[in-house]
């Protein structure tokens, strides 16, 4: 039984034959998700032009059962061309903490991975989760399935965007 309180997580890879460069492009900026995400709908830095340990990322998200919110994150890691996370709410009782990573492959390709923990601390399935106990692991398994989405639909557009800028799958 997978409980909020014990910090799921999900994940989605995809190999991007790309530069590190232009892969980094892309997955630091905060805005990059909002162009395809069904939930996030604008991110961006807060009184900085680019990311860095401990900048703050303003987000504005809407899902249709929760409504409309915004958030502020903080960078957690920051490791250029190679690894950075936020964190939504303050350590230890975060919300959720996201990374994006890059790891280069034998064959010269990166494998991109974007990856979400939540929990420990109050999110918006904490309403959820206290009204309906009993179903607490299929609303937490549901709604890593949801993350696991749109994490995917992210990977599958930066890998469209970067190795077919011309084509069809560019935004």
């Amino acid at each position: 039984m997978v409980l909020y309180a014990d910090g799921p997580t999900a994940e989605a890879s995809i190999e991007v034959d790309a530069s590190p460069e232009a892969v980094w492009e892309l997955i630091s900026d905060p805005g990059f998700p909002a162009s395809v995400s069904s939930e996030l709908q604008e991110a961006s830095w807060v009184g900085a032009e680019e990311g860095g340990l401990g900048v703050t990322i303003f987000g504005r998200n809407r899902h249709e059962a929760i409504g409309e919110w915004t958030t502020e994150s903080l960078v957690v890691e920051w490791v250029p061309l190679s690894h950075w996370s936020w964190m939504i709410g303050d350590a230890p009782h975060q919300a959720a903490q996201w990374w994006f990573e890059m790891t280069e492959q034998e064959n010269g390709s990166l494998l991109v991975t974007q990856r979400v923990r939540i929990g420990p601390g109050d999110s918006g399935l904490t309403p959820a989760i206290k009204a309906m106990p009993d179903k607490e692991e299929r609303i937490v398994a549901g709604r890593m399935k949801f993350h696991e989405a749109n994490m995917l639909a992210n990977l599958e557009t930066l890998k469209s965007r970067l190795e077919d800028p011309q084509g069809m799958g560019s935004v």
